[in-house]
């Protein structure tokens, strides 16, 4: 697996795909460690620290999953989180070596948030390629 030193830094990543990558994630806030948290309730934030999403996932009982189905060369296909009382049976849970794996191999970025605008815990992700003409 990709450990973090041998990816580009998310000053590189931002200055390789800035013209690629929508509004919302260049004005999103960069959150590169478990340390670090949102300044505002309801605000953006975006990552590609393993830790931050291991956290983040883990804070609300989700676990790595895929779409069943999607799967290719023995790696997980679309990605998603598995949060308890989801989507039972529509998503496979895999191993986070894997969905790392995959996550770093499509130089995706997660964006996310910790709290909605009323403080309540936000479950809200998505992840950002800038391979795709639609990102």
């Amino acid at each position: 697996m990709a450990t973090r030193m041998a990816m580009m830094s998310d000053r590189e990543f931002l200055e390789r795909y800035r013209e690629k990558l929508g509004d919302s994630l260049r004005k999103a806030t960069w959150i590169g460690s478990v340390e670090e948290h949102t300044g505002r309730q309801g605000e953006t934030l975006a990552t590609r620290s393993h830790e931050v999403i291991q956290q983040w996932a883990k804070d609300r009982g989700a676990k790595p999953a895929t779409v069943p189905g999607t799967e290719h060369a023995g790696m997980p296909g679309v990605l998603r989180f598995d949060f308890p009382g989801g989507m039972k049976g529509r998503l496979k849970e895999v191993e986070w070596d894997g969905w790392l794996e995959t996550f770093d191999s499509r130089d995706l970025v997660m964006l996310f948030q910790e709290r909605l605008s009323n403080g309540s815990r936000s479950n809200f992700f998505r992840f950002i390629n800038p391979h795709r003409e639609d990102a």
